[in-house]
């Protein structure tokens, strides 16, 4: 299934804001996907965590067709490996995101932040900064 499917985040964000007032929740931005060997069997299959733009580059490299999942508002993509696996890769781009966003501005939350910003993706910036004012945060 989806990394983070919206449902499911809007769900724990109400339960969330009838505990924690609005202006001390930040909302946790997923910044990675997940390639999936097929079929999945429960507690035996693994999933190799790889960043959006690898989950895209493989989509162009094994000629995936990339869908999207209305429900879960994510996106993922079917391929078979060299080996012959099928496999399904369920990531996240802005698509993806900006219902995401759009709860923290409806919210009034606190902010956003990412787990894991260490892997590339450039589009998710400019979607970033074209729906928030970004402040800069003077630690010292």
């Amino acid at each position: 299934m989806a990394v983070a499917p919206l449902p499911n985040v809007r769900r724990v964000l109400e339960y969330g804001l009838t505990e924690i007032p609005a202006d001390k929740i930040f909302l946790g931005i997923p910044n990675y996907g997940y390639d999936w060997p097929l079929p999945y069997e429960r507690d035996v299959t693994r999933a190799t965590t790889l960043g959006n733009t690898v989950a895209v580059r493989l989509a162009i490299e094994t000629g995936s067709e990339i869908l999207f999942d209305e429900v879960a508002q994510s996106p993922y993509f079917y391929y078979t490996d060299s080996s012959g696996v099928a496999h399904v890769v369920w990531f996240e781009d802005v698509r993806s995101l900006k219902p995401k966003y759009e709860l923290v501005a409806e919210n009034d939350l606190r902010g956003c932040g990412y787990w894991n910003v260490m892997r590339p993706f450039p589009q998710n910036y400019l979607l970033l900064s074209n729906m928030f004012r970004i402040a800069k945060n003077d630690v010292r």
